[in-house]
């Protein structure tokens, strides 16, 4: 045992844990775990601040936990899992968390309350760490506390009860139903001398609905998205909040950790019900029945039941996976006009469109400025990169982020578009691929990016099967637009578009009210540029798959055959501009000519115009030069055109340079 570490030697350790996993306790364990009330609560008060508080919460509870030889198994944002030997060590380093917490001076609006729970078993320990029911059983425990409160098992109880330190007791707390446990827990709180002993009731299954699944893994960079998203759902106007992405953007474990955060909220609990299995509109309403564990009604339709048992209930339902029930929609108005304290959390790659909806789109995490690289400890701290860490680490507990791996980390987050699927699945490629060759693999992302967790659905398991299901609800009309989209690089205009679109064989929808439908079902991004003008793009990762679909259909030459004849328009269409205001260029070269720029701006408007134009199509036009200078004679002939048209342009980008 440690006597009275200083804080210095904690604070040393960084992020580091206590002792190295192979060190961990075997046999009977106690396992611990932390989580603190309300963080999302303290960073909206605290902003900036929030980040010192945390590192000060961490260092309280390390040195709690090392006093009595923890080991630390796993920390996550502000939640520890802590392993003991022995039971009482594991109950007197909670005493002694609790007490450092209550008594540390917390700024104003600021002050930390953790719920511990601990509970002993035989946990297996594998390379990652312990892994069976005793550690689902130990969250359980800790997830049905209050901040400021320690909870045990009954057989932790039994082991500690005649050997408890000066100070403190225990109060039986009865028997408890907990979430994916199947038996009763009799549960028992830690009563601390000189601290708070009295809670509101445990939230356990007894008092509140709850059958959210548990979150295994942390969620990493949606600090600023859960703080929104919560506000909204706490606005008493807002019944309906959609969250919107495409399939590996986040939108399931972001919405479970929304409604983790607001289950105390609702009186009556939160539902979760997954859809991804439902295929027809006529199953949402028995999946939910189900979800709320309601026995089908034979005398009244699924919605009436639903309607009759939610009618007086202040819940919230989350419906992960809505996409494919979207005919279903309307329905909905109707159960919410039934049931006026109901709220629905809604995850979907389209839109609902129905009356009450408050879209919310998921965006992709932060990725680094490869222009501006930070230093190591703050490029960890970017949210790609912190996540990489994390899940290479699981695979990999010696990887770190060093200088001589630095940028090829942030690389790599870059390249894959700051998409949290794509991230863990490279970076569950670590233990094969050391980052270098994992960078130069990723010029074929969808190759790679496989051998997800087996516990995740199929779709999940590799990048291909996520945009694969997403493709596979797009009509046939809507999965030719995609493709040829495809052929397009660093985004386009919709009347590129257009012009290269129509110029396919026998198709039929419209390209607006196609662009429009794929914009809804997150295949596709929108931006807006200067002058207002609206600019399409897709995440790389969906455009190398369209790219292989539009190989697999064999329209791949046509597509670009299109869209090399729309960019050699473009540039010939440019040309006379530039070439006008390249002239003005070279009769200034020589001298310095500080009005040359207001002169552009006010004779030569126009030209500017075009100038960004082409700056922002750049490579569109290097694709299209690319493409036909590999080809045909015919092809060639277009090349030697769009040079031609293009000579303009790089001169004044070369003058501009120098």
């Amino acid at each position: 045992m440690k006597e009275n570490p200083g804080q210095e030697e904690i604070a040393g350790r960084g992020e580091r844990p206590a002792k190295a996993l192979p060190d961990l306790p075997r046999g009977t364990v106690t396992l611990l775990f932390t989580d603190m009330e309300g963080s999302t609560r303290l960073l909206r008060q605290l902003g900036d601040g929030y980040a010192t508080v945390l590192a000060q919460c961490r260092r309280l509870l390390r040195t709690a936990f090392q006093t009595y030889d923890g080991c630390e198994v796993d920390t996550q944002g502000d939640a520890f899992l802590v392993a003991f030997a022995r039971a009482i060590d594991a109950v007197s380093a909670a005493a002694l968390a609790q007490r450092m917490l209550f008594t540390h001076s917390w700024p104003e609006g600021g002050v930390v309350r953790v719920r511990i729970g601990l509970h002993t078993g035989e946990p297996s320990l594998v390379s990652e760490g312990y892994v069976g029911l005793d550690v689902h059983h130990a969250a359980r425990i800790m997830s049905a506390g209050h901040g400021g409160q320690v909870l045990l098992s009954e057989v932790t109880r039994n082991l500690v009860e005649h050997k408890l330190p000066d100070g403190v007791s225990l109060r039986d707390l009865g028997e408890h139903s907990l979430k994916d446990i199947a038996q009763p827990s009799h549960l028992f709180q830690l009563v601390i001398a000189a601290l708070p002993a009295d809670f509101p009731p445990l939230k356990s299954l007894n008092s509140r609905f709850n059958n959210l699944p548990t979150l295994l893994t942390s969620l990493v960079g949606r600090e600023q998205e859960i703080a929104t998203i919560c506000a909204r759902l706490q606005r008493p106007e807002v019944r309906l909040v959609t969250l919107l992405g495409p399939g590996g953007i986040g939108k399931t474990h972001l919405s479970l950790q929304v409604a983790t955060e607001m289950e105390a909220d609702f009186a009556h609990g939160v539902c979760f019900v997954p859809l991804a299995s439902a295929r027809d509109p006529g199953q949402l309403f028995p999946a939910i029945a189900q979800a709320l564990r309601l026995e089908p009604a034979e005398d009244r339709s699924p919605l009436a039941q639903l309607q009759a048992y939610l009618q007086d209930k202040h819940i919230l339902l989350l419906l992960d996976n809505f996409e494919q029930l979207l005919l279903a929609a309307p329905k909905l108005v109707d159960l919410l006009a039934h049931c006026p304290r109901l709220r629905l959390l809604v995850t979907s790659q389209a839109a609902l469109h129905i009356s009450g909806e408050y879209e919310f789109t998921v965006p992709p995490l932060a990725v680094p400025d490869l222009t501006h690289l930070p230093e190591d400890e703050n490029l960890a701290q970017v949210a790609t990169v912190t996540l990489f860490l994390q899940r290479a680490q699981a695979v990999q507990p010696g990887f770190q982020l060093t200088k001589a791996n630095a940028r090829t980390i942030a690389e790599i987050c870059t390249r894959l578009d700051g998409l949290p699927l794509a991230i863990e699945l490279a970076a569950a490629r670590i233990k094969l691929l050391p980052p270098p060759m994992l960078l130069k693999r990723l010029t074929h992302r969808l190759g790679v990016l496989t051998g997800g967790m087996r516990n995740l659905p199929t779709r999940h398991q590799t990048l291909r099967n996520t945009i694969q299901w997403s493709y596979e609800l797009l009509s046939s009309e809507e999965q030719r637009l995609f493709r040829w989209l495809s052929v397009f690089v660093g985004g386009c205009t919709l009347e590129a578009v257009d012009a290269v679109y129509n110029t396919k064989a026998g198709q039929v929808m419209d390209v607006l009210e196609g662009v429009a439908s794929l914009l809804d079902k997150s295949l596709l991004w929108q931006t807006e540029q200067e002058g207002g003008e609206l600019r399409l793009s897709m995440l790389e990762t969906i455009r190398e798959y369209g790219l292989e679909c539009l190989v697999a259909s064999g329209e791949l030459g046509e597509a670009q055959q299109a869209h090399a004849a729309y960019y050699l328009t473009l540039a010939q269409g440019a040309e006379p501009h530039l070439t006008r205001a390249v002239g003005i260029r070279r009769r200034s070269r020589g001298r310095r000519n500080p009005a040359l720029g207001a002169r552009l701006q006010v004779t030569g408007t126009e030209e500017i115009l075009w100038l960004k134009r082409l700056e922002r199509e750049s490579e569109n036009l290097r694709a299209a030069l690319e493409w036909s200078s590999i080809h045909g004679d015919e092809e060639m002939k277009l090349a030697l055109r769009l040079s031609s048209g293009l000579l303009a342009f790089w001169t004044w980008s070369q003058t501009s340079e120098n």
